[in-house]
């Protein structure tokens, strides 16, 4: 299962953006959820398979690429990494509601902790990768902000959301196989 990981401030003077890392720390309060959370119409987000673009970011080409690399890696090494971006956050903490997502969709699997979401709030600026304890020493935190720093940031900053989730979506498979 996923653990929830602080945010940490990246660069907030240059590219505005709150991103994190992978430490494993434990969220300070128990997350709680709202409507602002959920899609259009308060319906809760649903696991659409290994891509949820619920902020509709991304072309249909550019999702059938990333689900076939997420699927390879899948196969070649059991690890699961799900993407998903969301019109808003609302009021909530972006690092307990990757953390929340993980959990109610059961992303990695069981007893191996090995999941993975990529997680993108264009409205609020801010990006996450969340990291379940059994890939923690695969997926460091130095390793996780070097990806979105590197590769998603700048891409992000000029509105090249599927540009900056394929880049960052290959680092950490080239990281894991």
């Amino acid at each position: 299962m996923l653990r929830s990981l602080p945010n940490l401030l990246l660069l907030p003077a240059l590219l505005g953006l709150l991103a994190s890392g992978c430490d494993g720390t434990a969220p300070p309060r128990p997350p709680t959820f709202t409507k602002s959370t959920s899609q259009p119409g308060g319906e809760a987000l649903r696991l659409q398979g290994r891509v949820n673009d619920a902020a509709g970011l991304l072309p249909g080409d550019v999702e059938r690429r990333l689900d076939s690399r997420l699927a390879a890696l899948e196969a070649a090494t059991g690890h699961q990494l799900v993407v998903v971006t969301v019109a808003s956050l609302g009021e909530e903490d972006i690092a307990d509601y990757t953390l929340y997502l993980g959990r109610r969709w059961k992303i990695g699997r069981k007893g191996h902790n090995d999941g993975v979401i990529v997680l993108v709030a264009p409205k609020e600026r801010r990006v996450r990768i969340e990291v379940g304890s059994g890939l923690e020493k695969t997926l460091t935190d130095p390793f996780c902000r070097e990806v979105i720093v590197r590769d998603m940031l700048p891409r992000f900053k000029r509105n090249d959301f599927s540009g900056g989730l394929e880049q960052g979506v290959d680092s950490l498979i080239a990281r894991l196989t």
